[in-house]
C-alpha cells in the first residue's frame, strides 16, 4: 500500500482497511481513461432517473460492490467528522437536494479525489474532495 499509493491512508476518512479495499479493487494504473470511468467502476456515477417534470439522478447500480462499500464508509466518516463536508451537505440541502442526493454527490466527489493518487497524478490536500469549499 505504501508503494502503490502512499498518500491514500493519509486522506480524511480512509483507514487501513478502507485503503486496502480500494487498492484491492483497483486493477492497475492506466486501466481507467478518466475519473468518470473510475466512478462508474466503483458504482458511484450518476444515472438520470427523471420522470415528468422531476429532474434528478441516482447512483449507478452496476460496478463493484467492494469499492462502493469503501466509498460509502468514507462518506459516513466524513459526514460525521469533517466540518467542510458538513458545510457541503448543508449547501446541497439548501439547493433542495435530499440527504440521499447529497450523499450521492459526495460519493462522486470522493471518487474524484481517490482517482488522483491511485492513477499517480498530483495529490489533493487530503482534507476534502476537490469541489468542496
Amino acid at each position: 500500500m505504501r508503494q502503490t499509493a502512499p498518500e491514500l491512508p493519509g486522506l480524511l476518512g480512509i483507514g487501513p482497511i478502507t485503503a486496502a479495499q480500494v487498492l484491492v479493487s483497483w486493477p492497475h494504473q492506466g486501466r481507467f481513461r478518466s475519473e468518470a470511468a473510475f466512478a462508474s467502476f466503483a458504482g458511484v456515477s450518476p444515472v438520470p432517473a427523471s420522470s415528468g417534470l422531476t429532474n434528478r439522478h441516482r447512483l449507478n447500480r452496476s460496478g463493484g460492490r467492494q469499492p462502493n462499500r469503501a466509498m460509502h464508509t468514507i462518506t459516513l466518516i466524513r459526514m460525521r467528522l469533517d466540518p467542510a463536508t458538513k458545510a457541503y451537505l448543508a449547501r446541497r440541502s439548501s439547493e433542495d437536494k435530499t440527504s440521499r442526493d447529497a450523499q450521492r454527490c459526495l460519493k462522486r466527489a470522493i471518487s474524484r479525489q481517490l482517482f488522483k493518487p491511485l492513477e499517480g497524478t498530483a495529490p489533493n490536500d487530503g482534507r476534502h474532495p476537490g469541489n468542496l469549499p
